[in-house]
């Protein structure tokens, strides 16, 4: 479990490829949990092996889910060393 709160690290496109890679490479499964306004329970939180922050700023539920997928999908092309990243 990946959470996405404020008080995550915050890390790039490449670090997200490289803990992403990492996860698949131990053939764990990974769930990515996207807080509501009010941001995520603690005991959630809790349960969650990595917390990342993509920014200081707070965005809409919707608008984020894509921001997300763009960036899982960045990082897969990352590892896959496509030229898509940049």
């Amino acid at each position: 479990v990946i959470a996405t709160c404020i008080e995550g690290k915050k890390i790039n496109s490449q670090n997200l490829a490289e803990l992403i890679d990492k996860s698949v490479s131990f053939g764990e499964e990974i769930t990515f949990v996207i807080g509501g306004s009010y941001g995520i329970l603690e005991k959630i939180k809790n349960l969650a092996k990595h917390k990342i922050s993509f920014s200081d700023m707070t965005f809409p539920h919707t608008l984020f889910r894509v921001m997300l997928t763009e960036q899982i999908y960045r990082a897969f092309m990352i590892n896959a060393k496509s030229d898509y990243h940049k």
